[in-house]
């Protein structure tokens, strides 16, 4: 059965179940019509599942962590095995061209098999020895599982930011309660269905959708040890404030404007491929775009000019069209929030050199390619997250310069560096604030490495070790040593 046919559409406890929330509809960002309607959870239905985790942890938790990572290893298989289906659903839902659906799946896979591979070596790790100063005792420490965990996942890359926070707590052996996007409330659903198929004890993993009395359910439910959320600064905080009474552990991945800083001695052909990318991948929403091009004035010109050529020549259309380079915007909220940037732009008299419109002429959520020149520092556009093909460029004179300016920011998410040499690039990334640093790359994520920010940017890590320690508490055992 195809996710969009499913009536019942709330997986809780092993089950799927009708849900009793607010009615939804997922929409086509290429055409703006919606494909179809579904229902999100209420709180009644937060909470049944919230209990279901927490019923479902007193034996996961103890399950041997090799049994988890063959449980693991099932998912990221169930992935592979549902492959054009979930590319489709990236595409239509999303409005990602298909090279960009198949480098989500290809995280999200990547991803389950990373921390099957970590699992597998949990148990044996545990009561690691410590043989404390003064020799009349000795520790003994473990690392447990949190317990259950209620996840919120935003709407840009739905089901590889599912894969970053479900992969790790389940290694751990906690628990989860998932609450997709209302935005983009489907492909996830798709990984209920494997937990169905490899036989994952019931209430390990739920998946439900909806707005905002569903997000508040989650952060309500006095079931969860943790809440890990990932989407805008605004709701980060609201999470964090209403968990706080509990002083419950939180973990955020949040917004960013992030810097992109070229050198004069950089390669203008490669300076202008990793902007691009930078910025107009995925239509320019994600938290870490580099939005913000800090190039030296010596070669300002030559690199403007070419990147203004790049993106007017950016094949913009829907994704089942294979010429696409760059598709829609996700949803009609975000559409007008970026035209609302563009028209503040216009009325700042920014120099656009590239775009600058919406496409209200024809359907769906288009915008061009945009990028406004010498950027004045304390504009909107410098300063604020758009989340859309935007990119705000300045010039500086030297390094030092680049550097304050790319770190005069309350976010610290990603950076970025242009240098024809190495340790050139090694010593600006050094000196960014920011938790992630590409140098001559593109932005490639591995699941092994790490992902979170400094400073409004977030609180914890995704990915890597770190991922997997998030959702792990660290007991030590004291005993005498003649015990």
């Amino acid at each position: 059965m195809s996710i969009l046919d499913r009536a019942q559409q709330m997986f809780v406890n092993g089950k799927w179940q009708a849900s009793n929330g607010a009615e939804m509809q997922a929409v086509d960002p290429s055409t703006g019509e919606s494909f179809v309607t579904l229902r999100g959870a209420s709180a009644e239905d937060v909470q049944q599942a919230a209990e279901a985790s927490a019923a479902a942890f007193v034996t996961w938790g103890k399950t041997p962590s090799t049994l988890r990572a063959q449980y693991l290893r099932g998912f990221a298989k169930g992935l592979q095995d549902r492959a054009p289906e979930l590319i489709d659903l990236l595409m239509r839902n999303n409005g990602k061209p298909k090279f960009e659906a198949e480098i989500c799946l290809g995280d999200a896979v990547a991803s389950f098999e990373y921390y099957a591979t970590l699992a597998d070596e949990l148990d044996a790790k545990q009561d690691q020895q410590v043989h404390h100063a003064g020799g009349e005792h000795r520790g003994y420490v473990r690392h447990e599982p949190l317990g259950p965990v209620g996840m919120i996942v935003p709407w840009n890359f739905p089901l590889m930011t599912a894969a970053w926070k479900i992969a790790p707590a389940l290694a751990a052996g906690c628990t989860v309660v998932l609450k997709t996007s209302e935005i983009t409330p489907l492909t996830e659903f798709v990984l209920a269905e494997i937990a169905q198929d490899i036989d994952l004890p019931a209430g390990v993993l739920n998946i439900l959708t909806g707005g905002a009395e569903a997000g508040i359910a989650m952060s309500a439910a006095p079931q969860f040890r943790k809440i890990s959320f990932t989407g805008s600064n605004m709701t980060g905080g609201k999470v964090m404030s209403a968990v706080s009474d509990r002083c419950l552990p939180v973990a955020l991945e949040l917004g960013g404007k992030s810097p992109i800083i070229v050198t004069a001695d950089a390669d203008i052909a490669q300076a202008v491929e990793l902007v691009s990318m930078g910025i107009f991948f995925n239509a320019g929403q994600a938290c870490s775009a580099t939005s913000r091009l800090i190039v030296d004035k010596s070669i300002e010109g030559d690199l403007i000019d070419a990147l203004a050529a790049a993106a007017k020549g950016l094949n913009v259309g829907s994704p089942y069209n294979e010429a696409s380079e760059m598709g829609p915007i996700t949803s009609a909220q975000q559409f007008q929030k970026v035209k609302q940037y563009l028209a503040g732009a216009r009325d700042d008299g920014l120099d656009c050199v590239a775009g600058g419109n919406a496409r209200d002429n024809e359907p769906g959520f288009f915008v061009e390619p945009t990028i406004f020149r010498n950027v004045p520092h304390n504009n909107t556009i410098w300063r604020e997250e758009v989340f859309g093909p935007v990119l705000a460029t300045t010039t500086v004179s030297s390094e030092a310069e680049a550097i304050a300016v790319a770190n005069d920011t309350h976010y610290g998410l990603v950076g970025a560096v242009v240098s024809r040499e190495w340790d050139d690039g090694k010593r600006i990334a050094d000196q960014l604030v920011a938790g992630q640093i590409f140098v001559n790359s593109p932005q490639v994520v591995y699941p092994d490495s790490a992902w979170g920010g400094f400073k409004s940017s977030g609180i914890g890590r995704e990915l890597g070790p770190w991922g997997l320690s998030g959702y792990q508490g660290v007991k030590h055992i004291l005993s005498p040593v003649a015990a």
